[in-house]
């Protein structure tokens, strides 16, 4: 018995924190070496700036 209501508190604290998940934003960054851009949700180390952003999709593109 006592599984069965561990496993049941479990299953709503997933829930619970699964609604409140939400995808990371993603920014385009600039190359301080070449100035080229890449679109990244996360930092791509100390060569690179951000440049715009946060988008909400990995083109890094309004729409």
């Amino acid at each position: 018995m006592k599984k069965l209501w561990v496993l049941a508190l479990v299953s709503v604290l997933g829930v619970a924190m699964a609604a409140y998940a939400a995808p990371a934003p993603f920014y385009l960054w600039q190359s301080l070496a070449t100035g080229r851009y890449m679109c990244s949700a996360n930092n791509p180390g100390s060569g690179w700036a951000r440049f715009s952003g946060p988008y909400n999709n990995a083109g890094c593109r309004d729409y």
